[in-house]
């Protein structure tokens, strides 16, 4: 049962910052916890909107990319927030081979404190 909990995470996200909870290797007695907040890139204002748009995309990716490095050998994954950014996360991960087969849960959320998210996460994945 440990090793499952291990490839499980909860992320609350919207299109500015993340929170990510899962289990850290060396707490494991201690169950979830907050691994880490990810805050994403600015873009810069620019008056030519290919190269608004494309600046856009490269940083929702760099921010979706470093989300991604706390969620090593997943297997579920909940995401939730405001927004579209869960579903746009969620697509990102299907198209990334390391993360294809993930089964991923999206639901809609307020911003919440950590302890909640952390609670949400316990009840999402454990009754």
């Amino acid at each position: 049962m440990l090793e499952k909990k291990f490839k499980q995470f909860g992320i609350w996200m919207d299109t500015k910052h993340a929170t990510v909870v899962g289990v850290s290797q060396n707490n494991e007695a201690d169950g979830f916890k907050v691994l880490a907040h990810v805050k994403a890139p600015g873009t810069l204002p620019n008056s030519n909107e290919n190269t608004f748009n494309n600046d856009k995309v490269r940083t929702e990716t760099m921010f979706f990319k470093e989300i991604a490095t706390h969620l090593q050998n997943a297997e579920e994954v909940y995401v939730t927030g405001y927004g579209t950014a869960q579903e746009t996360f969620s697509n990102f991960l299907k198209d990334t081979p390391q993360f294809k087969n993930v089964q991923t849960m999206l639901d809609t959320d307020q911003q919440m404190s950590d302890d909640a998210l952390v609670t949400k996460v316990k009840e999402k994945f454990h009754g």
